[in-house]
């Protein structure tokens, strides 16, 4: 059990080791918070749903895991899965980049947002 825990972690973490220590502590996080954690095989993200809070607006992805309070459309994690690839890409700095861009263009602007797909993430048209 262990080693396809061990894979399915390399797998959310496309790979990128940054990137898998931060998808380990957002577990820790999530089950902390009372997550129920299962793995996605389709789009290689963990899913940490039904938490009591812990993660902004609809949920948040940290790393390779997608933490929320309900569980998730397909193609919410279809556009959770991009932003795991967005941190696998810029490791750590994913989150300060984030950060930045919300401040500047917020939600449906962010171009992290976009490069996820907006319809996928519930943004509206507006």
């Amino acid at each position: 059990m262990k080693r396809s825990w061990g894979i399915r972690l390399i797998r959310a973490s496309r790979g990128n080791v940054s990137s898998a220590v931060i998808t380990r502590l957002a577990l820790v996080y999530a089950r902390l918070w009372g997550a129920r954690i299962t793995f996605d095989d389709e789009f290689g993200i963990f899913l940490c749903c039904e938490m009591r809070g812990g993660y902004a607006r609809g949920g948040t992805t940290i790393g390779g895991a997608f933490l929320t309070g309900w569980v998730p459309q397909r193609s919410l994690v279809r556009h959770e899965a991009v932003h795991a690839d967005q941190w696998a890409e810029y490791g750590w700095t994913f989150a300060v980049r984030y950060l930045i861009e919300e401040f500047r263009h917020r939600g449906p602007r962010n171009r992290f947002e976009i490069a996820a797909g907006l319809a996928d993430g519930g943004y509206s048209d507006s």
